[in-house]
């Protein structure tokens, strides 16, 4: 795996230009606002705390919510591990355990391998030390954090 580390500038720019994200984006007001990814040595933490938006059935997190949760942390374990931007091709879910909309969960993921612009990127969704989903993602690359720092900052001058 590469060892990329991106800059609290990049990351910051990054996050600027995608705000209206459903999964991490601080200005989308109907989104999962998930914030504070954590570089680990393959891959991101973060956590999360749901809201009663994202209720399913009768105090339990929508496994929608699950799935996006999951995605998110995968493509920021490329994003911090790799320094590239990825897409989903597949994302492969196995749901554990129930999760109550008022419990705070912890999200982890790890970049397992990759080969060329293909990278295989697991990711876990804990409550406390119960794991309540898994998943298991192939992401495609879109571009590099940089090439895509860059080409904001072309937008926002124009």
């Amino acid at each position: 795996m590469a060892s990329t580390t991106l800059s609290d500038e990049q990351i910051a720019e990054l996050r600027s230009a995608y705000d209206r994200c459903f999964g991490c984006g601080v200005n989308n007001p109907v989104g999962l606002h998930l914030d504070a990814f954590t570089r680990s040595d393959d891959g991101a933490t973060a956590t999360f705390s749901p809201h009663e938006d994202f209720n399913g059935f009768r105090g339990i997190l929508h496994g929608g919510v699950i799935a996006t949760a999951l995605d998110e942390i995968s493509a920021w374990s490329a994003i911090l591990t790799e320094g590239v931007f990825v897409f989903t091709a597949k994302l492969e879910i196995r749901y554990r355990s129930e999760a109550s909309i008022g419990d705070a969960f912890t999200l982890t993921g790890s970049v397992t391998q990759r080969r060329g612009k293909r990278l295989l990127i697991d990711a876990a969704m804990l409550s406390g030390d119960r794991v309540v989903a898994q998943s298991s993602g192939l992401f495609v690359v879109a571009g590099t954090v940089e090439e895509l720092v860059a080409a904001q900052r072309d937008v926002t001058t124009m």
